[in-house]
């Protein structure tokens, strides 16, 4: 508002000057002026603008998949599930303010609003060996990108540390019988600040006090024999890349999110899908 207050009022005073400087004629050179002074008053007290500005704040959060009474899911063998959260811990805001200063033209003012979230999902009845692959949204990632910890739904599980800490020591049940995943501290502005949807690859051979279980072949076999796949680094246990050019670029042993080798990654499947072999 000053900046266009200003410049007419010098538009006027240069008029009835009169005369010219510089080629430039009074009443320019005094809506200039004008308009300079004007556009430092409106920076001192307005910012260069108006009111802070606030991106990404949320006043309200929907957790999918929770709904009181609704049913565990049974597993049997390999299947890909979206599980129940049975907890949730309170969303924590974080703001990070930037813009204002001293010394120089003051800059809006900018907060900017994170969140981030722990969760408890359960996933089946009963005792699983392990968790595989996961997808979020659709679109699969490496557990690695997840502080997630996986309780198998054994008989003597203990409650969750980050649980506990949170509602209090023997406030948390242990969930034994029930497999379950604890994702700690998520960070939701990669998500748009929302919940995404999880998804879980669930392996859950026979309940080991069920009759036979120990000659179901997730137990029974104690020895396998590694035969590498075709490519000359199937064994590599670091990656290698290929060359073509200047820019292309191209994984030779690295085809999983996990970012490992495919060696290691079928190593860590082996070791989960079947806990009691011995040998390779």
């Amino acid at each position: 508002m000053a900046t266009v207050l200003l410049s007419a009022a010098g538009a006027v005073i240069g008029g009835s000057i009169g005369g010219t400087f510089a080629g430039l004629s009074s009443v320019v050179i005094g809506r200039a002026v004008g308009a300079t002074l004007g556009k430092a008053i409106d920076q001192r007290l307005m910012g260069q603008g108006s009111d802070v500005v606030e991106t990404g704040r949320v006043d309200k959060f929907r957790l999918t998949n929770a709904g009181e009474g609704d049913a565990i899911a049974q597993v049997y063998g390999r299947m890909r599930m979206g599980g129940q959260i049975i907890w949730s811990s309170d969303f924590i805001e974080t703001v990070t303010v930037s813009g204002g200063g001293k010394g120089g033209p003051t800059q809006p003012v900018t907060k900017e609003f994170s969140y981030s979230v722990s969760l408890a999902i359960a996933l089946c009845v009963g005792e699983i060996t392990r968790v595989g692959r996961i997808w979020v949204d659709g679109d699969e990632i490496s557990p690695n990108d997840l502080n997630m910890r996986v309780y198998v739904g054994s008989a003597d599980q203990q409650p969750d540390s980050l649980m506990e800490a949170t509602e209090g020591v023997g406030q948390v049940p242990a969930y034994r019988g029930m497999a379950y995943v604890v994702l700690a501290y998520i960070q939701l502005q990669q998500f748009g600040n929302r919940v995404p949807q999880f998804s879980f690859e669930v392996l859950r051979p026979e309940q080991p006090d069920a009759v036979g279980a120990q000659d179901e072949i997730t137990r029974a076999v104690k020895a396998v024999a590694l035969i590498p796949g075709t490519g000359e680094y199937a064994l590599a246990t670091t990656p290698v890349y290929y060359t073509d050019g200047a820019t292309d670029r191209r994984s030779a042993n690295v085809h999983s999110p996990s970012g490992k080798t495919d060696f290691a990654t079928s190593l860590e499947a082996f070791g989960g899908e079947l806990p009691n072999s011995e040998a390779a």
